[in-house]
């Protein structure tokens, strides 16, 4: 008894042994902790004196999932599939010991142990679908035996993992144990030799496979998931364990996994996985850089932006302070934020005390000293210069020697506020996106005065926000909004030139995207963009005669689409499709049929476009980190991996003739292709290279 090898130890406990990986960080299965875990239950079973085996993990989880590096590389024996198959082949009971998180393969090991027994604070679960797959160690096979199959498919399509509570009340769980987990884990085993407890199986049960309300539930889970392989490949391989015995459905796990581990949906999206974690390094901050600590923040303005920060803040378990310029305002936030917190209450994704105890992290003031004993200082304003350069004066003034002055901006320039203080070292741009509570991506802007040591902060506190933090440089609409820029113009051109609105946007849905271009702008309100445009000296011919007909979006029931009272769907609008008609004529324009691929392509192009010359700036660091923007804060379709990897899929020889050809037509130089895909078409390369 002793170290098997690097990753796994085996110890004795009167008759009990004790298998315990230590992989660090996440004890991710590779090869060789799966050798030596077969090695170790090997020796466990064959030593006369070993009534029971226990399976534990060192460090802060249990067996997070498969090690995906090795996805796509020759299979290395022992697979996953045999330590199940060694697991199950015990004539002793084999005892799993959750704690932190046991996911993907783990769970699977997990179930496919005669028992499992967890601290409070563990959830399981498989994630895989995540990751464009389906559990490929016998999880859709196994989990349906336990807890029914719609429940499994509940788990299975969605991802998400579920708590210590809910799996023992579902029966994954044998027992929630306190204190020191393998000391409980070992004292559970012997109860079960003691005891003479039937080693039974989970493939062997099959009183829960009752498949009554399965098609529903199904339609209802992957109804908004269309156009992905894996959600339907996970509902395919569950109704597999209703109607087919288990190794017929173990086998065709095994088939619909290699074929979905092969495809392009679950290569993008495993490029996006590592993208988000490669975004994670920031370039120019030195190893060892002290970080600040956030014990407190306060956000400036009360608004539905300012509102959704102070619940992130509250969400964390950060106490935040908002700060609003009049008592009716910043109640009126308070009150946004308390219904907000009650929807979620309703819907089940919050109890109460909870709520309360959130809500409790969050108090209003109405004069910006309050701000002075915060660690970090949002500042949540309305999108105008110098009224964010007028706070920041103020902020320079009152907030605390060192603290995190940041700035929520969507455009502007983060230099030139920083210039408002004497302390520009202390600044920089944190791009929330809204709902600001519940989208994950935070845009944070380096400005060029800003310090290793604060940007590294605040990269830490938007991880700690529950956000994808990716760093930006300073240029008018940073990384996702000056992309959406070009392809805002393209709508533009599109609506002039022939489609009309459902057109357009039925073309960007049907390529992937939750909503179209003009639904999303009708979301966001037009009114805001006219502002900005009219504070530029630009102009949007067909967006501009919108607003100055009263169409301001969802706000006024009326935008590119109408809206019913109450609803949100977009329909189509002969008086949009009347001032479209007019401005053409207008403009002398002999509108024509355009195609969806067509339109696809103007809306995909420029933005690739635009993404190539933010690379050459170095405003992005890497063609990943513009992935990760849009995937996490623009609806792109995270199966098509992002606009830059899609980019080097399509080839950039074929972007670059695609792009000449359309400013060739419209006369229209923002078009060319830029210099770094002209300079990589040439030389055969993408922009992963």
């Amino acid at each position: 008894m002793g170290s098997i090898n690097a990753s796994v130890d085996l110890r004795r406990d009167g008759d009990v042994v004790v298998v315990t990986t230590d992989n660090p960080p996440v004890n991710a299965l590779k090869h060789e902790v799966r050798a030596g875990l077969t090695e170790a239950l090997a020796q466990a079973c064959d030593d006369d004196a070993v009534r029971a085996i226990v399976i534990a993990c060192a460090g802060r989880t249990f067996f997070a999932g498969a090690d995906i590096t090795e996805f796509g590389k020759p299979p290395q024996a022992p697979s996953l599939h045999d330590v199940i198959a060694v697991i199950e082949a015990m004539l002793k009971p084999v005892v799993a010991a959750l704690h932190g998180t046991a996911l993907g393969g783990g769970f699977e090991l997990a179930l496919a142990c005669h028992f499992r027994v967890a601290v409070p604070g563990a959830r399981l679960g498989l994630p895989e679908v995540k990751l464009g797959l389906l559990p490929g160690a016998g999880g859709t096979q196994r989990l349906p035996r336990l807890v029914g199959p719609e429940k499994a498919l509940q788990m299975i399509v969605t991802g998400e993992p579920i708590g210590a509570a809910e799996a023992r009340e579902d029966g994954i769980i044998d027992e929630i144990v306190d204190g020191d987990l393998t000391a409980a884990a070992t004292d559970f085993a012997r109860r079960v030799v003691r005891e003479g407890w039937a080693l039974r199986l989970v493939r062997d049960r099959e009183e829960k496979l009752v498949g009554e309300g399965f098609a529903d539930a199904a339609e209802t889970l992957t109804r908004r998931l269309r156009g992905r392989e894996a959600p339907a490949a996970c509902v395919e391989a569950v109704r597999n364990a209703i109607v087919m015995p288990f190794d017929e459905g173990l086998r065709r796990e095994s088939e619909l996994f290699r074929k979905l581990v092969a495809g392009d949906q679950s290569k993008a999206q495993r490029h996006i996985f590592f993208a988000e974690r490669e975004a994670a390094k920031v370039p120019g901050i030195p190893e060892g850089t002290k970080l600040r600590p956030i014990a407190s923040g306060a956000v400036i303005g009360a608004g539905t932006m300012g509102g959704g920060i102070a619940m992130c803040f509250a969400n964390a378990g950060i106490p935040v302070t908002i700060v609003e310029t009049g008592r009716d305002l910043l109640q009126k936030g308070l009150d946004r934020v308390a219904a907000n917190y009650r929807t979620t209450v309703s819907r089940g994704g919050l109890v109460a005390d909870e709520m309360e105890r959130r809500m409790g992290l969050i108090t209003g003031a109405t004069d910006l000293e309050a701000v002075g004993s915060a660690d970090v200082v949002i500042e949540a304003v309305f999108e105008e210069m110098d009224l964010k350069k007028r706070v920041f004066s103020d902020l320079d003034r009152l907030a605390k020697p060192n603290a995190l002055l940041a700035t929520n901006t969507s455009t502007l320039d983060v230099d030139e506020i920083a210039q408002a203080t004497k302390r520009p070292q202390d600044v920089l741009g944190t791009h929330f996106f809204s709902p600001a509570n519940v989208m994950r991506l935070l845009e944070i802007v380096r400005g060029a005065a800003t310090s290793p040591d604060k940007l590294a902060t605040a990269v830490t506190l938007g991880r700690r926000l529950g956000k994808v933090p990716v760093t930006v440089g300073v240029c008018y609409g940073f990384v996702g909004n000056r992309m959406l820029a070009r392809r805002s113009v393209e709508t533009e051109r599109l609506l002039l030139e022939g489609a009309l609105p459902q057109e357009v946007d039925a073309a960007v849905t049907g390529f992937g995207f939750p909503m179209g271009p003009c639904a999303m702008m009708d979301l966001a309100g037009l009114d805001v963009g006219w502002r900005i445009r009219q504070g530029r000296g630009e102009h949007a011919l067909i967006e501009d005669a919108l607003c100055e007909s009263g169409h301001y979006g969802q706000k006024t029931g009326k935008g590119y689409f109408r809206y019913e009272a109450g609803s949100r769907s977009p329909l189509p609008d002969p008086e949009v499709e009347k001032i479209i008609l007019d401005t053409s004529s207008r403009l002398g324009i002999n509108r024509r049929p355009i195609g969806e691929e067509e339109i696809v392509e103007r809306m995909i192009l420029p933005m690739i476009n635009e993404g190539a010359r933010i690379l050459d700036e170095g405003i992005a660091t890497r063609p990943g980190d513009i992935d990760v923007i849009w995937v996490y804060g623009y609806g792109w379709p995270v199966w098509r991996g992002g606009p830059m990897y899609y980019a080097d899929r399509l080839g950039l020889a074929h972007i670059r003739d695609r792009l000449t050809f359309y400013a060739d037509r419209s006369r229209d130089e923002t078009l060319r292709p830029a210099p770094l895909i002209r300079r990589l078409a040439a030389e055969g390369r993408g922009f992963e290279s």
